[in-house]
């Protein structure tokens, strides 16, 4: 976030070498979530392909038992879920506390090994479901004995991460620091609970099901949103030059976050044998979520106002903005599912795949490639490589998941019409569908798998020491013209 008066020569020097040596302290375990983030993705990108053939080619990899569907399916959402959304958080709020305290990391080598647990833990679940020993429990698939080395690695991030707000340097506390230290209080308690009352001391009858839809709803809404939202919060403001516009806003939309999100899961299991006042508390807390949603998107946009013609140069500008944008309709989306009448429609179809998928990807995981375009080439000191690499990756992330959610919502809502149809056999409603499963299979798939590979090439260069020497400025999509608003200078000011 920029400071609101023009800074000296000497000041912004001064600032400078305070930002490179604390970008210095966490840039082992920072790069180590990093590269073990996009490692994740790539596996989970591969299950992915292979979890969606099998739905319109069923007899796709019928030899081997390891390759079913249903244990292909739950690999893949671990492995992106848990993998690559836990590591990037991770590395998120590590770097942006860092950054925003103005402090060094302490003991960055108890980060690597929390790392290591987590990913020693990752290769046990994803393993281990393929193999037959998933719990088959959405968003809790992970085999009994992976548990203890989440929890382990979580609570020492976690840890770190407070421990770094309670030495800062900086007294003016950021809307982003609010979102980082709800999400690593937050998960802790919901994985730790919801593990609890499932699998260890298990909760009897329909407690199950509420408690698996309480976390599963919340490992994306107070987990992945908050530090999401915190990121943009800090990378569109950096990026170009401006404050926050305004950060009273961006308070009211923290907390009623915090107070309505946590109601929300419950709406999955409209129709379930729960009482109606918990269905009916969840479709209200979920509603209610247009008031965070609403005081995000105007602070965003009223940020970037005047600033929209710098999407054509920042790569991490224009990956955010997008998953921002997205932000706001996926969440207006998801608060119109929550209601009963849509849910008749729209419940178990591919219309919430489709919606699950435009949250996690089109919002978390762009967002996430914007702070990664950002914090990479400060914690190696060289910018990336490929700026036609970037381009490659961006477009094929935005055309894939677009053609994915447009595919799999007409796909999921006529599929619904058709079920609740008695006069329309099963047989025709899976022809009618199999077509925009195979777009997802054999277009936006493949196109969303090329950015992944674009970007994993790209941080594998960068971390070879294979890119520019930053002294150079920032990597841009095309380089501004001299002298104009947002030229090279301005954005490179800005965005230090």
């Amino acid at each position: 976030m920029a400071p609101t008066t023009p800074m000296t020569e000497p000041e912004r020097e001064r600032s400078a070498r305070e930002r490179r040596a604390i970008d210095s302290s966490c840039r082992v375990p920072v790069l180590y979530f990093a590269a073990s983030a996009v490692f994740w993705l790539l596996a989970g990108s591969a299950l992915a392909v292979i979890a969606s053939v099998k739905l319109h080619s069923p007899y796709f990899l019928t030899g081997s038992p390891e390759f079913t569907f249903g244990r292909v399916r739950m690999a893949h959402l671990q492995a992106v879920g848990l993998g690559w959304a836990g590591m990037a958080v991770m590395a998120a709020a590590v770097w942006l506390m860092c950054r925003l305290s103005r402090v060094g990391l302490i003991y960055p080598k108890l980060l690597v090994f929390a790392g290591t647990l987590w990913n020693v833990g990752m290769v046990l679940d994803v393993l281990g479901i393929l193999f037959g020993d998933g719990q088959s429990v959405e968003w809790l698939d992970a085999p009994r004995y992976v548990p203890p080395f989440l929890v382990a690695g979580l609570g020492i991030v976690s840890a770190w991460t407070v421990a770094t707000f309670r030495r800062r340097r900086e007294r003016h506390v950021y809307v982003t620091q609010w979102y980082v230290l709800a999400a690593v209080f937050w998960l802790p308690w919901l994985y730790t609970v919801a593990v609890l009352m499932i699998f260890w001391m298990p909760a009897t009858g329909v407690v199950q099901p509420v408690v698996n839809w309480w976390f599963g709803h919340n490992y994306l809404g107070l987990w992945m949103t908050p530090v999401a939202v915190g990121a943009a919060y800090y990378i569109i403001p950096k990026v170009i030059g401006r404050p926050i516009h305004s950060y009273y806003l961006s308070i009211l939309g923290f907390w009623s976050l915090a107070l309505f999100y946590s109601w929300a899961g419950m709406h999955h299991l409209i129709g379930g044998p729960l009482p109606v006042w918990l269905v009916t508390a969840s479709v209200v807390g979920s509603m209610m979520m247009f008031i965070p949603v609403i005081a995000v998107a105007i602070n965003h946009h009223m940020t970037m106002l005047g600033s929209f013609h710098r999407l054509r140069y920042s790569p991490a500008l224009r990956f955010t903005v997008f998953g921002a944008i997205t932000y706001t309709a996926v969440s207006f989306q998801g608060a119109v599912e929550s209601l009963r009448d849509f849910s008749e429609v729209a419940h178990f179809t591919h219309y919430t795949v489709a919606h699950a998928h435009l949250g996690a990807y089109g919002f978390f995981t762009m967002i996430m490639f914007g702070l990664f375009y950002y914090m990479v080439p400060r914690l190696t000191g060289r910018e990336w490589a490929s700026p036609g690499l970037i381009r490659v990756h961006f477009w094929s992330s935005a055309v894939g998941i677009t053609i994915y959610f447009v595919a799999l919502s007409i796909a999921g809502w006529w599929q619904g019409r058709m079920l609740n149809d008695p006069n329309v056999p099963f047989a025709n409603i899976v022809r009618y569908v199999t077509p925009f499963l195979a777009i997802r299979s054999y277009i936006a798939g493949p196109l969303m798998t090329v950015g992944h590979v674009s970007f994993a090439i790209l941080l594998t260069a960068n971390l070879m020491g294979w890119g520019r020497q930053r002294t150079g400025g920032p990597t841009y999509f095309v380089e501004p013209a001299t002298g104009t608003a947002g030229g090279p200078r301005e954005l490179a000011a800005a965005g230090r």
